[in-house]
């Protein structure tokens, strides 16, 4: 088996990112990573920045992910630069890595520069690679009757470029982001919902994203922040590759 169906079996995933702590910190969840990783290592991807794959790597599925900016960046807080490369990730015991590219952000250009990089050497490396693309800058341009509020051309962006697949927002409706998922031949993971959305809110989200063509989730806080981080992994699989029902995922693993 391929790390590619490893991380994407049928081509769907539930990828749990943990790099947050990156960013910034204390985050709530991540305090502990020996605790936390062994709640969701059942998830078919865990993606993390370098250090945390070469510690845990041999516990779960690890995708290393290679953007980094943190709060303190100031103007610069939305570029995300290079901390490693595709031969450094494999040799830590990743399975695939992750490039950030901010769409709109003043700096990206560098960002995409730094991602066809990226999947250059992932193309002769045989690595899969996510893009993690966002369109939230503040010279993000959407077009007239762009529903889909540039998701679509995040996901575009991703697959040209040559990544395996792209994690992307939600678009609000089934509708609108089968637009997202019909316009490429990768899976499209949804990252998650909005802030204080509750669980039940947050899997039908990822069931609806699932209806329209969707390939998963990409989703943190609303996995590792969780009171039951194991049960909501579960709940995620169950919706994602056995396309169970919101009520009946949260039935079966008590959420």
């Amino acid at each position: 088996m391929s790390d590619t169906d490893t991380l994407l079996p049928n081509g769907k995933g539930v990828w749990i990112p943990i790099d947050h702590g990156v960013s910034d910190f204390p985050v709530k969840g991540l305090e502990n990573l020996d605790e936390l990783i062994p709640l969701i290592a059942h998830a078919d991807a865990i993606v993390a920045q370098k250090g945390v794959v070469s510690r845990y790597s041999s516990d779960a599925n690890f995708v290393a992910h290679l953007s980094v900016s943190t709060r303190h960046a100031g103007a610069r807080v939305s570029d995300k630069v290079l901390v490693g490369s595709v031969e450094e990730s494999l040799s830590r015991g990743a399975k695939g890595v992750s490039v950030q590219v901010n769409m709109g952000s003043p700096d990206e250009p560098d960002m995409i520069e730094r991602l066809g990089m990226i999947t250059q050497d992932s193309h002769y490396l045989n690595c899969p690679t996510l893009g993690m693309i966002y369109p939230r800058g503040e010279n993000l341009s959407v077009m007239e009757n762009d529903d889909t509020q540039a998701a679509a051309h995040a996901a575009r962006l991703a697959f040209e470029l040559g990544c395996t697949v792209v994690k992307t927002k939600w678009t609000g409706s089934i509708e609108s982001f089968e637009k997202v998922t019909s316009c490429v031949p990768i899976p499209v993971l949804i990252a998650g919902g909005p802030a204080g959305s509750s669980t039940k809110e947050i899997l039908e989200i990822v069931h609806q994203s699932i209806q329209a063509g969707g390939g998963g989730v990409c989703m943190g806080r609303q996995v590792f922040s969780h009171e039951n981080p194991k049960a909501m992994v579960s709940a995620l699989k169950a919706i994602v590759h056995d396309n169970a029902s919101v009520e009946r995922a949260m039935q079966d693993f008590g959420l």
